[in-house]
């Protein structure tokens, strides 16, 4: 919850109490001494002498009294600038949370898509097992059917010369008797034939349906084991992401944290510095170390943020230029050099764009400032470990 900022009269309250008790304690003194001060002769010397002791005296109380003021404003102002620094710790770590939660709803939901998809995928193999099985089963049937077909269109022929046979033998019994058996013998062997050439051609289709079923259960296994493949190489690239997107990620919040230390560290040294030189120096190394940091935040936000088009390849190069607030929000991005494809570009640009606002660039001074207000940053996809 956001603390309310004292106002000025409030951050003044104490101080002021304290130096009013200060005053009337050293006029207590000033009266008690004034007291207890002897008697002297009445000598004009002697009485101008203790005048000008006593004015001495007062201006030197004055000057005392000048110097706890002082002090008690100086200690007002480092009280405020640390509470003021402890909010900002507040609302950065609100900020932290809110991003951590948005983390794991996404994920929470691409493990909810990929369950639904090996369901779908699971569903989809046992259809196309069933719908193997009664293919077979319709082809079998079918096979049963044709042979029971021949075999009554056997029979038929086989009744039929019988007929035949018998009518002639009828006519010529004696002269086509032998005729007879040896066409019946005929008949016999060449049914047996029949038979075994039956007999081989269904073991020759029975093991050429074996085969089609091995090719077609080794294709699945290959197929199988190449998406179990693909889906090992796709984790461990989004492993690799999320990896490097989490090491930029504690390294801006490392750089956020030390310049908020560097600042009060700052603060504390102007209070006791006793030389301007010494304070101008010490500010120009904290804005170049703060102006690093910055930069490392604004790639990792829009390494956050960016889309990968379809078109983007290692080595390509955009600089954009970018516009800011001193309060963080990004106002402008406009290609300052093209990549020579436009759907770079055009992702470089939204992911700037998509940042919004920086809400730790809020407690900078203008001269830290000044160089985020219109600058130029180079975006390539090596900056997003791709």
């Amino acid at each position: 919850m956001q603390q309310r900022e004292p106002s000025a009269s409030e951050s003044y309250f104490w101080p002021s109490v304290w130096a009013i008790g200060l005053h009337v304690l050293v006029f207590g003194m000033l009266f008690v001494s004034f007291a207890m001060t002897p008697e002297l002769p009445p000598s004009k010397p002697i009485v101008q002498a203790t005048l000008y002791q006593l004015k001495s005296k007062s201006q030197a109380t004055t000057q005392t009294n000048q110097k706890i003021a002082g002090e008690a404003k100086k200690t007002a102002s480092r009280q405020t600038e640390v509470e003021q620094l402890e909010q900002k710790k507040v609302e950065q770590e609100a900020v932290k949370a809110a991003e951590q939660k948005k983390a794991d709803t996404a994920q929470k939901a691409e493990e909810a898509r990929e369950a639904a998809e090996a369901k779908k995928a699971e569903e989809a193999a046992k259809a196309a097992e069933a719908k193997k099985a009664a293919e077979a089963k319709k082809a079998d049937e079918a096979k049963k059917a044709d042979e029971a077909k021949k075999a009554e269109e056997s029979k038929k022929a086989a009744e039929k010369q019988q007929a035949d046979i018998a009518k002639k033998k009828a006519e010529e019994e004696a002269k086509k008797k032998a005729e007879e058996e040896a066409k019946k013998q005929a008949a016999e062997e060449a049914k047996k034939k029949a038979a075994e050439d039956a007999k081989k051609q269904a073991a020759e289709d029975a093991k050429k349906k074996a085969a089609e079923d091995a090719k077609k259960k080794a294709a699945e296994d290959a197929k199988k084991a190449a998406a179990a493949e693909d889906a090992k190489k796709k984790a461990a690239e989004e492993a690799k992401k999320k990896a490097a997107a989490d090491a930029q990620k504690k390294k801006a919040q490392d750089a956020a944290r030390k310049a908020a230390e560097d600042k009060k560290a700052q603060a504390l040294a102007e209070l006791l510095s006793d030389t301007t030189e010494r304070q101008q120096a010490l500010a120009d190394e904290q804005g170049d170390q703060v102006a690093g940091d910055f930069d490392d935040l604004i790639r990792m936000r829009a390494a956050e943020g960016w889309a990968r088009p379809p078109s983007a390849r290692k080595g390509m190069t955009v600089v954009l230029q970018i516009n800011m607030l001193p309060d963080g929000t990004v106002t402008a991005v406009k290609v300052a050099k093209s990549s020579g494809d436009a759907s770079f570009d055009s992702s470089a640009v939204a992911a700037v764009k998509n940042i919004g606002r920086l809400t730790e660039m809020q407690g900078l001074k203008p001269n830290e400032f000044n160089p985020y207000r219109s600058f130029k940053m180079t975006f390539t996809p090596e900056d997003l470990a791709l």
